[in-house]
């Protein structure tokens, strides 16, 4: 068993929006990031994921579709959808990237 202060994790991270990994579920990867508050560009990826705010909001905007995700709460991006951060996005996001089976 291994115990991961995910808040303490992305505190020391040494940047901010540089994801870290802590581990693997199967294929699926855990990772962690510090928001800063700064707006992201959009992007997309080959890869689902689950975005799950530890602490603090994410302001995020999925497929033209806007969001504000606070401590606690979740939201899938499905592989290939466009997706951007928004400005004001600050605290501890941990991210689980799960590749599709294909």
């Amino acid at each position: 068993m291994s115990l991961v202060d995910v808040n303490e994790r992305a505190a020391r991270l040494p940047e901010a929006w540089r994801s870290q990994v802590l581990g693997r579920v199967g294929t699926a990867a855990v990772k962690v990031l510090r928001m800063d508050g700064r707006e992201l560009e959009a992007e997309a990826h080959g890869t689902a994921e689950v975005l799950f705010v530890a602490e603090g909001s994410l302001e995020l905007l999925v497929d033209g579709e806007e969001s504000t995700l606070r401590a606690g709460e979740l939201c899938v991006v499905p592989a290939g959808a466009w997706h951007a951060v928004r400005a004001g996005s600050r605290g501890t996001l941990l991210i689980v990237e799960v590749p599709e089976e294909g």
